[in-house]
């Protein structure tokens, strides 16, 4: 059995200019993920031992969204690849066997890949190996020149590249697999001697040649893992791309996904088996879906985590939890820190916030609850408010078990009903109703007789 422990190095630090955007290129996100973390994660999951991230424009935002999931190194000033790799050599110094270079703009490259060049460069004893393309199109790209034993005899780019040479449909990725050694001894060779004055990383491999080194080439399968994001057209392609990846890996697990191109699913999302998601539907990272739900056109997922069994139908769900059976819409809206439990119904235009509701409670229709504890086995009549909020403070209202609420009653908070009470429709609730009460709280009827004529 092959252990694939390597490190890697992902160079970050560029500006992104053509973004046009305040943010760093490689803080866009494509399928919920920053770009930089597609290529961390799949660095990680190939089997990268440590992760060393080399960061520059705007260093400190980019730490601060990729967390403490990789180590740094900051290129403060962008003199090229080349220069960028020399700010982790104390990193890669202290590596065993091989380094992988990556690049933090393309979210698209696999851990797989990642896994089969490293297998390959092992297999082959290279000292360093280009990780290569084969494009229909392969304008503005660096060819890749082989003997005829396979091995990479130069990297010749585009302008300087002759007739027969553009020929060449072989292209260099910038991804790259170095015997960590042979790194090092070539990074302290380059020199910046070019019009840019950059430090190109290229160069190391023509001190590897010219050292007598091995230097070979990882033809990698799907082109699409190449590509680099410049841009917003090539972040939406890419998006495009993982999205399909994203919802094909859920159906071949078992989730039946109608109109596929219609249905966004971020990164880091976990849907069981059996589960049906309808079009239109988007279900952003950290949501959790369980086994046979339905998940209706139109609804909205964020953070959410949805139990067994669920039926949910054009509604939003924010960071909130469903339990088992419950039935939620159409046109509901759950905010955020919700617990709604079993067999509950909240259904069209309900909107709950900050409440814990118990099983096998209805609120079927027309219904605010917010910053409630609501008991077992509730029916909340139509048009029902839970008053939270006094225009300074919020409050609670608490409503017991086997609770009947009329329709159009108004909660006063703070409020405690007793289990069993019965609230009269078009109350409107100030003090505390004790256990197995009526409550009913609005004024006597009175009936004008021939007040139309008098008003005549």
């Amino acid at each position: 059995m092959v252990i694939f422990m390597f490190t890697t190095v992902i160079l970050a630090a560029g500006m992104g200019t053509r973004m046009k955007s305040e943010k760093p290129k490689v803080l866009h996100k494509v399928c919920g993920k920053a770009l930089c973390r597609w290529v961390i994660d799949a660095a990680k999951e190939a089997g990268s031992e440590k992760v060393c991230t080399i960061v520059g424009h705007k260093a400190d935002m980019v730490k601060g969204e990729i967390g403490d999931v990789c180590e740094f190194a900051l290129q403060a000033e962008q003199k090229g690849t080349g220069h960028a790799v020399m700010q982790a050599l104390d990193f890669i110094k202290s590596s065993q066997g091989e380094v992988v270079i990556l690049n933090g703009d393309t979210p698209l490259v696999t851990a797989e890949a990642i896994k089969n060049a490293v297998s390959y460069h092992r297999s082959l004893k290279n000292n360093a190996t280009v990780i290569t393309a084969v494009l229909d199109n392969a304008t503005g790209y660096g060819r890749i020149v082989r003997d005829n034993d396979g091995n990479v005899l130069k990297i010749v780019e585009q302008k300087d590249a002759s007739e027969e040479e553009k020929k060449i449909k072989e292209v260099n990725s910038g991804m790259y697999v170095f015997d960590a050694q042979s790194l090092v001894y070539a990074l302290d060779k380059i020199t910046p001697n070019n019009a840019q004055g950059e430090y190109y990383l290229t160069d190391t491999l023509e001190i590897l040649w010219g050292a007598g080194k091995k230097v070979g080439g990882y033809t990698i399968e799907d082109n699409d893992e190449i590509r680099g994001i410049n841009d917003r057209v090539q972040l939406g392609e890419a998006d495009k791309i993982m999205q399909k990846r994203i919802n094909e890996y859920h159906m071949r697990n078992g989730v039946t996904i109608r109109n596929p191109e219609s249905v966004i699913i971020e990164s880091d999302v976990e849907i069981g088996n059996d589960t049906e998601i309808m079009q239109n539907v988007t279900i952003k990272s950290g949501s959790r879906v369980g086994k046979n739900c339905v998940i209706g056109m139109g609804t909205i997922l964020d953070r959410a985590v949805i139990h067994d069994n669920v039926d949910i139908l054009s509604s939003v769900i924010l960071e909130s939890e469903i339990d088992e059976g419950t039935h939620v819409g159409p046109f509901a809206y759950v905010r955020p820190n919700c617990k709604v439990g079993k067999d509950v119904k909240v259904g069209d235009f309900v909107e709950l916030k900050n409440s814990n509701i118990d099983d096998g409670t209805k609120i079927s229709h027309l219904t605010y609850i917010g910053d409630s504890d609501i008991g077992k086995r509730v029916n909340f009549g139509c048009g029902t408010v839970t008053c939270n909020y006094d225009g300074k403070k919020k409050y609670r209202t608490t409503i017991g078990d086997d609770c009947f609420v009329g329709c159009n009653t108004n909660f006063v908070s703070p409020i405690n009903v007793g289990d069993g009470a019965y609230i009269a429709a078009g109350s409107t609730i100030t003090e505390d109703i004790p256990k197995d009460s009526l409550s009913i709280a609005r004024a006597r009827q009175v009936n004008k007789e021939g007040w139309k004529d008098k008003r005549n």
